[in-house]
């Protein structure tokens, strides 16, 4: 690791906070590096030669405290703890800014890939690739069969109206970043709100449920589910919905967006929706609705970014081609309501 700490963390304050609190924990001067790739919250791992832990903090600068509510994501994660869902140990929850300049949590480290590209993928071979992504269908069906109440999360959201909220949300992401007209983008926002189905009973949902979002080890199982900022207490079929966005393969070649879809071996959506169906008992015939509102979503989410990238407020590589892929975003999710 490197000497230099990187922004948002200070290892001997950390150092002096986990001494008071946790005596012993710590057995020498610790090093932290930020882990990439994460959407929103901060990720860094952090050492003292010995052990490894995990440390989250909201990103550098952050305004809604809502969006990036540490004490909601160690809370989701602690009470998942001792159930079938895979995460990690946490250690505690920090919601003094004098530490680090923000709240922040800490949990045990875990071995373990994301895998973000079906060229990450691929050198496991179609069988051990497979195995993987039906293990995360698996590991969602076990989400979903958490009861709440009983592991102290029965006021985690407000479920009752709760797609109706969902799809208002986004409608109003979409009106903030509004630059240039983006045609079917509002045909598909209006024809989602038509046809709102029913929820089916409440669950605990992550939100952002996708291969990239888990650790797998050699053995090509889930160790843990990361990620959990986006949590709450809602309809179950949302996750599965993203899940089979993220699941279908997309033509679109050097593209800033990775779908892991197109690996060899790797399921196929249909085959996703069918394992869920069997595991769970849940009625899976109004999918294709929830398909449809992940791709506007997702469409609703990159146009946020391009809208940004054109007023020079975002850095970095590739977001000069976010735009050219919304349209491909809201045609999916057109025609994915329209087959049904």
């Amino acid at each position: 690791m490197s000497s230099a700490p990187p922004p948002g963390l200070d290892p001997e304050q950390l150092r002096r906070f986990l001494d008071r609190e946790r005596p012993g924990l710590v057995s020498g001067p610790l090093e932290a590096r930020l882990i990439e790739g994460g959407r929103s919250n901060l990720t860094y791992v952090v050492t003292d030669g010995a052990a490894r832990w995990v440390v989250r903090r909201p990103p550098l600068g952050h305004v809604l405290a809502t969006a990036h509510d540490m004490r909601r994501e160690h809370r989701v994660i602690s009470a998942l703890h001792d159930t079938a869902v895979p995460v990690p140990r946490t250690l505690l929850l920090c919601e003094d800014d004098s530490v680090l300049g923000a709240p922040f949590y800490v949990m045990d480290f875990v071995e373990g890939t994301p895998y973000r590209t079906a060229a990450e993928l691929a050198p496991l071979g179609a069988e051990r690739t497979r195995a993987a992504v039906l293990g995360l269908v698996d590991t969602l069906v076990d989400l979903h069969a958490v009861d709440p109440e009983a592991v102290g999360l029965g006021d985690f959201g407000r479920p009752d109206g709760f797609l109706d909220r969902q799809l208002r949300r986004w409608g109003k992401q979409l009106d903030a970043s509004r630059g240039r007209e983006l045609a079917g983008i509002d045909e598909l926002h209006a024809a989602l709100g038509r046809a709102l189905p029913g929820s089916p009973a409440p669950t605990v949902i992550h939100g952002d449920y996708r291969l990239d979002n888990v650790l797998i080890d050699d053995t090509d199982r889930i160790r843990a589910v990361l990620d959990w900022e986006m949590s709450t207490l809602g309809d179950p079929l949302t996750d599965l919905g993203l899940l089979v966005m993220y699941s279908t393969p997309l033509d679109l070649p050097d593209s800033p967006i990775s779908t892991t879809a197109t690996a060899p071996g790797h399921p196929t959506a249909a085959e996703l929706v069918e394992r869920y169906a069997a595991r769970s008992g849940r009625d899976t015939s109004a999918l294709p609705w929830y398909t449809a509102f992940a791709w506007f979503k997702l469409a609703v989410i990159l146009e946020g970014i391009h809208y940004r990238w054109t007023l020079g407020q975002t850095v970095g590589a590739g977001f000069d081609r976010i735009g050219e892929l919304v349209p491909v975003f809201i045609e999916h999710g057109l025609t994915t309501l329209q087959e049904g």
